[in-house]
């Protein structure tokens, strides 16, 4: 079984007094710079890179980046979420015993308000802002945060009532009485095994999330993702299981065009007919989300009109344009090829040219051949990854290659027919030509529009 522990929230916190290193300058590790300072530590900083630009209140605080030296007197390491395991700062400071926590542990240990924590290789950031706007509808103040977007550690000084985390396995790293009272697990595919090194390890780092739940606490999982499901006999926390078929306890399962959901002895059923997001993922996600809410108090009223009015976020299977009968859908967001699978799964059967390639992160592309073959009229591969694309799809539907991006968008364009979607979701980091997944939706979206 897992150990449980007592919630934190209140008092004192891990870095007050102390000399705190903050490992990794943007955004994560600017916040915890700033919180830091104000609760009395003495804040040094360290960043691999000499380019980072940092702010004038974070840059007044000592800045050393030879890893050594930087560790000098340090009681406490912050390392931000970008900061593998593996680098020579944090393999110097294990050598050291120095501790080292990730910034979702020092906000936990002092945040006041429950806390919704959602994790899994896909459909994390959609989960965590439906949860939100389900709780917005009961709750005066909701933070949402996290990996998908504001840091935890900003909603520390904050009055809200309820805070909603997205959290990724590099976060959970450096956790140890992290404790949500709700944790939702979605599902684990091959995503950032060159940082966890196998499907097996980058699984269980992220089960953590539940290592410190008790039976007071829910852990909401998938039961249709074996690794997922198998938690549900191991955590210490009330279960509640979503996907298909009927759930043997509490959970989720779709009735037709609803939800029908039992948490806790509480039942609820929810319609789906104005639910506007793509894909039978997106079904997943929002069973998940009904769970969480229900969890977590929100009214009957609250969850359906959040299911009613949501919105897909961007980048994540969302349209962006239309022209001559043919819809452009940017999936930008799909970096793995977990996430291309789930958004081919809603397509029609031969009715998609899909755009895919960038950078490789290292899992192999022959999973999707299958549902390649049969969703798609051809695919347009690009960037750094196409051969080892056009190697695993070979022979199950027209492969073109290409180096640059914008001639991929076109090319797609101009094979697509009336009826077609063309679909960028490339199962691949954007990071061989452009600086982010967002980056590279924009672009998308750009060229699509240009063509009328």
């Amino acid at each position: 079984m897992m150990a449980a522990a007592e919630q934190h929230g209140g008092g004192r916190s891990l870095v007050d007094g102390r000399r705190v290193l903050v490992v990794g300058l943007g955004r994560t590790g600017q916040g915890v710079a700033r919180w830091a300072e104000r609760r009395g530590a003495r804040v040094r900083l360290n960043d691999s890179s000499s380019s980072v630009v940092v702010p004038p209140d974070v840059a007044r605080h000592e800045r050393i980046d030879e890893p050594e030296a930087a560790l000098e007197g340090i009681d406490l390491v912050v390392p931000s979420p970008g900061v593998p395991a593996s680098s020579e700062i944090l393999r110097a400071a294990q050598a050291r015993g120095v501790a080292i926590v990730s910034e979702i542990e020092v906000a936990a240990t002092i945040l006041a308000s429950p806390m919704v924590a959602v994790t899994g290789t896909n459909g994390k950031s959609t989960t965590t802002e439906l949860i939100a706007d389900m709780l917005r509808g009961s709750f005066k103040s909701v933070f949402a945060g996290g990996n998908l977007g504001t840091p935890l550690i900003e909603a520390v000084d904050g009055s809200y009532e309820v805070a909603v985390v997205e959290v990724s396995s590099f976060q959970l790293e450096w956790v140890d009485s992290f404790r949500p009272k709700v944790g939702v697990y979605l599902n684990v595919t091959g995503d950032h095994l060159d940082r966890h090194g196998d499907l097996e390890t980058y699984a269980a780092v992220k089960a953590r999330l539940f290592a410190r739940q008790t039976k007071d606490d829910v852990a909401i999982l998938n039961r249709d993702d074996p690794r997922v499901g198998s938690l549900a006999s191991v955590v210490d926390s009330s279960v509640a299981t979503f996907g298909s078929g009927r759930p043997a306890g509490d959970g989720a399962s779709l009735d037709g065009d609803a939800i029908r959901a039992l948490v806790r002895g509480r039942p609820g059923t929810y319609a789906l007919s104005a639910f506007s997001l793509l894909g039978a993922h997106n079904r997943e996600n929002a069973m998940a989300a009904v769970l969480a809410a229900m969890a977590m108090g929100a009214s009957d009223d609250a969850i359906q009109s959040a299911l009613d009015q949501f919105e897909a976020l961007e980048h994540r299977m969302q349209e962006v344009h239309e022209r001559g009968g043919v819809r452009f859908i940017d999936d930008s967001k799909a970096t793995n090829v977990g996430a291309l699978l789930r958004s081919l799964d809603g397509m029609s059967d031969g009715r998609v040219v899909l755009v895919a390639g960038g950078m490789a992160k290292g899992g192999g592309f022959a999973e999707a051949r299958t549902m390649v073959g049969r969703k798609t009229r051809c695919a347009i591969l690009y960037g750094s990854a196409r051969n080892e694309l056009a190697a695993a799809w070979g022979g199950v539907t027209p492969l073109s290659s290409v180096e640059r991006f914008d001639e991929a968008i076109r090319r797609a364009a101009d094979a697509a027919q009336p009826g077609d979607v063309v679909l960028l979701s490339p199962a691949c980091a954007s990071f061989d030509q452009f600086q982010s997944y967002a980056k590279r939706g924009y672009a998308f979206a750009q060229i699509v529009r240009s063509l009328g």
